[in-house]
């Protein structure tokens, strides 16, 4: 916030802790201003009542000790790499431990002698009573606690921050208490008539409520106010956008006639699916109309999106434009061309001998093709001979022109930056944008997209075309069941011995080497940690040498050259060639695109190092034929653990939009939004899309109202600044969508 409105809250942190303090603000939690400070709540409350002493303690209790430091001690863990401090306290009767884990520097503090207050979950470790990880207040030194002042501590709502290395809870703590005298007249984000309406106290109050509360009724009422706040400044924003997207310029796509769309209709060997040819009349109703279309389509593995889009660009080439389909990588731009070029057949010939005369062209731009080969996909695309063109990152350069790109393919949005996808829209013709469908192969919980990708129209295919066969997922651990581990390998040359494909997927490249998307670290739990993960080379080497001597091997990986990547594709996929592949040893290289019906078996080494989408999505990749699948997740988690968790779900259901659930319930909220895998600070810190559905439709209705009425926020000043802090933040590029 940066107007002379809210000077109070964009005041640098230095001016009011000093410079010292305030930059262990910024380097240990991020907090750059005071509104950053205000806005970084507590993360629970201590309700202390009176100061409880060590013998009076149950399992369980949220409680405030004080105490004295006996001893302190720090040893290795046995489990995992990292060390444990035990600290002995007393209150002079009784004693009991405190433990922290991969904190030796707090022996600094934790002197023997050194009184304080503690404050923590009482837990039991080996029938003793702790405190893991409590908040502490040390007195100084040689100075014994004084009755009143821990008779005012005991008897409030104690706030716990979030802390870091440098900066404890208690820091935090006496930093609000200098910067919450300084926010009285502070501009409310929230339109008076939209609080009013709702019973939510202005920003002020609700600062000070949840900083400082007097009772729980006090807490409750401020975070229910700051959680509509986050949820409507968010709607605002995307309200903006969806206005900003229907005043664009778009040329309208109406095929006089639909030869090309129904030429290939007849060629399809299956039916569409009602829910096929319903989302393909949005995408017509869309491209109709004079201003861009921006449509999202979502879908469980093996939907039929790929079917929906070419219709869709199909559809462009009968009414004279060019369509452009954008993939992450290579792999998946040759995959998408091929398959394309195979539903198409000689339609996507036309001009060549056998290729039909209402067909069209599908071009293919990659970074790594033989100049004379791109130089003639250029001249198809530059001419419009090519209707179709895909591509990587290619597309996005300067010398890429196209005759009249119409529309935008992008696979997987989430892969691409802001400045890429604005990249390839600028390449349509002068003053009009071109329509623009994304795709995503994870599908997205309602209150997700609500709030992710509430500037866009959202298309959902939730039918399985006929004939996808149906995919057995088992978990399997390896320290338990090393007989059902050497069962798989045997399944494995059965399905082999059948003519059928398997893949082996891994999380690393080599011993040294991550594989490129392949580990999502948002979601390792601590169990996971320190344990190095499988890597492609190593296991196929020891498959070859081992239980897979005797089948055809190959490897698969983000760092091989393309030419090498596209041939193992095409010996793995083609089972005519002479040089076929049986099994194929991959990283999640082969995630999203790759469709191979012969295909019927994934062995995911070490799953638990994978989330619930991406153990879905990498599933997705067997069964795409006639035939049945089956999934092998080999893990050694132990029961109970959240790794195991994740598994089981899998295990449990095909059902993408039952796992999506899952998975928002099982991840962090950050995880989910995309946004904590970037190292700051969320966009979200109250508002939980898996718990506060109400909260954002409510917020939405409120938003639309206020920008139909006002769309550039010219008579709400706070209500604009808070939007472009929102914008003006690291997660920006996530919420775009232009």
């Amino acid at each position: 916030m940066t107007s002379r409105d809210n000077d109070v809250l964009a005041t640098p942190l230095p001016r009011v802790l000093g410079g010292k303090t305030a930059d262990a603000f910024r380097k240990g939690l991020g907090l750059e201003t005071v509104g950053d400070l205000l806005r970084h709540y507590p993360r629970r409350y201590a309700e202390r009542g009176e100061v409880t002493d060590l013998g009076a303690l149950a399992e369980g209790e949220q409680v405030t000790v004080v105490a004295q430091v006996q001893s302190v001690t720090t040893r290795p863990m046995r489990q995992r790499r990292g060390s444990i401090l035990e600290a002995v306290i007393s209150d002079g009767r009784e004693s009991m431990t405190l433990t922290f884990f991969n904190q030796k520097w707090r022996e600094r503090e934790l002197r023997p002698g050194r009184t304080g207050l503690f404050a923590g979950q009482v837990g039991r470790y080996r029938g003793a009573l702790q405190l893991a990880h409590p908040e502490f207040s040390l007195f100084a030194d040689g100075v014994e606690a004084d009755e009143l002042a821990v008779l005012d501590f005991a008897g409030k709502l104690i706030p716990i921050y979030g802390a870091a290395r440098g900066v404890t809870s208690w820091q935090v703590n006496a930093a609000v208490d200098v910067v919450l005298p300084l926010i009285d007249g502070v501009v409310d984000p929230v339109p008076e008539e939209v609080r009013v309406a709702r019973g939510l106290m202005p920003l002020g109050d609700a600062l000070w409520g949840i900083h400082r509360p007097t009772t729980r009724e006090v807490v409750d009422a401020a975070v229910a106010r700051l959680r509509f706040e986050e949820a409507f400044v968010l709607q605002v924003l995307l309200a903006q956008r969806r206005a900003a997207t229907r005043a664009l310029s778009a040329t309208r796509r109406v095929p006089e006639s639909s030869s090309l769309v129904e030429a290939f209709d007849a060629r399809l060997p299956f039916a569409l699916t009602p829910g096929q040819l319903m989302v393909s009349e949005q995408i017509a109703d869309d491209m109709a109309a004079e201003h861009p279309m921006h449509r999202l389509l979502q879908g469980d593995v093996g939907s039929g999106k790929t079917v929906v889009a070419v219709r869709a660009m199909l559809r462009v080439v009968d009414a004279g434009g060019q369509a452009a389909l954008l993939a992450p990588t290579e792999v998946l731009a040759a995959q998408h061309h091929r398959s394309i070029t195979a539903l198409l057949g000689p339609l996507a010939e036309r001009g060549l001998l056998g290729g039909s005369d209402v067909g069209t062209r599908v071009a293919l731009l990659t970074g790594s093709q033989r100049t004379s080969e791109r130089r003639s996909q250029l001249l198809d695309v530059v001419t419009g001979d090519a209707g179709i063109v895909v591509g990587t990152h290619a597309l996005l350069q300067e010398h890429v022109d196209f005759h009249d790109l119409a529309l935008v393919v992008v696979d997987e949005q989430h892969r691409f930056g802001v400045e890429q996808r604005a990249a390839l829209a600028a390449k349509s013709r002068e003053g009009t944008r071109p329509h623009v469908l994304v795709m995503t192969a994870t599908p997205i919980p309602r209150t997700v997209a609500m709030t992710t990708f509430g500037d866009v129209d959202v298309s959902t295919l939730a039918e399985v075309p006929a004939g996808r066969s149906p995919v057995a997922t088992h978990v399997i651990v390896a320290p338990e069941q090393p007989g059902h581990l050497a069962r798989a390998w045997q399944r494995v040359r059965e399905e082999v011995a059948q003519g059928h494909r398997v893949f082996v997927v891994c999380p690393r490249i080599g011993d040294t080497v991550d594989a490129t998307g392949g580990e999502d670290p948002g979601e390792a739990g601590p169990e996971e940690e320190g344990r190095k993960a499988a890597g492609v080379l190593e296991l196929a080497a020891q498959l070859q040498e081992g239980p897979l001597s005797d089948v055809r091997l190959g490897v698969l990986h983000g760092r091989m050259p393309a030419e090498e990547k596209e041939d193992t594709m095409r010996r793995f996929a083609d089972p005519q060639a002479g040089d076929a592949l049986d099994v194929l040893v991959a990283t999640t290289v082969v995630e999203v695109g790759v469709d191979v019906p012969q295909a019927t078996m994934m062995v995911i080494v070490d799953a638990d190092r994978f989330g619930i989408s991406q153990l879905h999505q990498l599933r997705g990749r067997v069964g795409r034929g006639t035939l049945p699948g089956l999934c092998l997740l080999i893990t050694d988690a132990e029961a109970g653990s959240p790794a195991r968790a994740r598994l089981d779900a899998v295990a449990s259901t095909t059902d993408g939009f039952v796992l999506s659930e899952l998975d928002l319930d099982l991840r962090r909220e950050g995880d989910v939004l995309g946004t904590s895998q970037s190292g700051h600070r969320r966009t979200l810190r109250l508002l939980e899309v898996a718990r506060h559905q109400e909260v954002i439709v409510d917020a939405r209705e409120a938003a639309q109202q206020v920008v139909d009425a006002d769309p550039t926020l010219a008579t709400l000043p706070g209500l604009a600044q808070a939007v472009d802090a929102l914008v003006r933040q690291d997660q920006a590029d996530y919420l775009e969508k232009d």
